[in-house]
């Protein structure tokens, strides 16, 4: 192959500037993209001080707190200044009235032992020492006097305080002595009374003794089958509301839709107003677009805080938020979907001297409706999210009663109970509009080809 001379390539050149010569910013546009990247993480490290932020940060806490969502605890506590060393239990315990747990022990010699994680972590106590136990170190306390003393090494996981010393034994617990007292806290795997509560006939009942009473047990309230009475305690479970719970998630449902499917109802005729091919008016074309810019650029927090405020706390306002939200969200899409049209099926059916009205139903309704389905279908699914996080704000649904929850700061396994209702809801219902919306594309596809074969 020959070489080219230097006129050829100068020829070259000239024909295909914008290959040879480019300018600048088009050559040089990823290294300065990346060294702007680069440019606003630092800045962002710096106004947020996220550097002080992770050291300052107490990571320590996270397992205790991770660990709230997927158990219980137990909390005995023995009062060492009375005639009698007695357990005494927090007045809603989930072990019921008058507990005596097996991990509970008195010992022939008048001391008490109690298992937190079986022999190898334990206390052993009376009214002048205790004794603790984690994985084979023993730390002797003695209580005679004005403080508990520990007579022996200090391991790195006792504490010791002025009128305190605290021994942390893990996921399985801790225990706090004083001379006076000595507290035991013990954790255990699952969610206490999740089915009955500690009021109910069936409580610490087995499945199989559950079961077997249902069937052919002996009524255990005259007048009300034992099937009936268990589907009333489980839905009227004090401890986990599970009635209260599923009702405020089928409010959430319904906010969703409801307001999703309004907001769809009044954006689909603007929207044709709206379009620049459909509206004879630029003029009401321009403000209907601006009127759905300002409906959706308020966020659907901001009209639910506005709506509780105008009815008070529940679904209705956030029905509301949800409504006036999407009648800009949709009104838009729908819009801009119209405005995206082949205008030959209008211009045909324009062509056989129909008036404007039928026009629309049969040149422009055929090839948007799916479209329009579509994406009523996704905000319908985004939707069902957003419901949950207005409820917080009042606009009630599950939301408002997982804020509830969260305030409390003690039942973060109810709140991973609704987090998980929540996202098994949200899960469901992105598969069903994801099938819908497939099922769709493919009706608007073949619809597609059938134009162009007729065309």
């Amino acid at each position: 192959m020959a070489a080219m001379t230097a006129d050829e390539i100068s020829a070259i050149e000239r024909r295909f500037p914008d290959v040879f010569h480019r300018p600048a910013y088009k050559r040089f546009w990823p290294l300065f993209l990346i060294a702007g990247t680069v440019l606003y993480l630092v800045y962002a490290l710096w106004f947020f001080s996220l550097p002080q932020v992770l050291r300052e940060s107490h990571w320590e806490r996270l397992p205790l707190f991770l660990s709230q969502w997927i158990s219980y605890d137990l909390q005995p506590e023995f009062r060492l200044d009375q005639p009698q060393i007695t357990p005494k239990y927090p007045r809603f315990s989930a072990l019921g009235e008058n507990p005596n747990p097996d991990w509970v022990i008195k010992n022939p010699d008048g001391t008490f032992t109690v298992q937190i994680d079986g022999d190898a972590k334990s206390v052993t106590f009376d009214k002048t020492r205790a004794t603790i136990t984690h994985d084979g170190v023993t730390v002797p306390i003695a209580l005679t006097g004005g403080k508990p003393v520990v007579t022996g090494p200090v391991p790195d996981w006792v504490t010791v305080h002025d009128d305190e010393i605290v021994a942390r034994m893990g996921f399985a617990g801790e225990v706090r002595v004083t001379v006076d007292r000595v507290k035991v806290r013990k954790r255990f795997l699952g969610w206490a009374n999740f089915v009955f509560d500690t009021r109910s006939p069936f409580f610490g009942k087995s499945a199989g003794e559950v079961i077997s009473l249902i069937v052919s047990g002996p009524e255990l309230r005259p007048g009300t089958s034992n099937l009936a009475l268990a589907a009333d305690n489980i839905w009227n479970n004090a401890q986990w509301q599970h009635g209260d719970v599923w009702t405020k998630l089928l409010q959430t449902i319904v906010m969703a839709f409801l307001g999703t499917l309004l907001g769809g109802i009044v954006a689909f005729p603007l929207a044709f107003f709206a379009a620049r091919n459909i509206t004879p008016s630029g003029l009401l074309s321009q403000v209907l677009k601006r009127f759905f810019d300002f409906m959706r650029s308020v966020d659907m927090l901001i009209w639910a805080l506005f709506f509780t405020r105008a009815f008070g706390p529940g679904p209705l306002a956030g029905s509301a938020a949800i409504f006036f939200t999407e009648i800009g969200t949709l009104g838009k899409t729908y819009s801009e979907a119209l405005e995206n049209i082949d205008d030959k099926p209008r211009e045909g059916v324009a062509s056989t001297g129909a008036n404007g009205l039928l026009v629309q139903r049969y040149g422009v309704l055929p090839e948007v409706v799916p479209v329009f389905i579509s994406q009523t279908l996704y905000q319908w699914e985004s939707n069902t999210r957003g419901a949950t996080i207005i409820g917080a704000v009042g606009a009630g649904g599950i939301g408002l009663k997982l804020w509830e929850a969260m305030r409390t700061n003690s039942n973060w396994a109810n709140v991973f109970y609704m987090v998980l209702l929540t996202l098994i809801v949200v899960f469901i219902f992105d598969n069903i509009s994801n099938f819908l919306r497939r099922r769709l594309s493919r009706t608007l596809h073949d619809y597609n080809r059938l134009q162009a074969a007729q065309g």
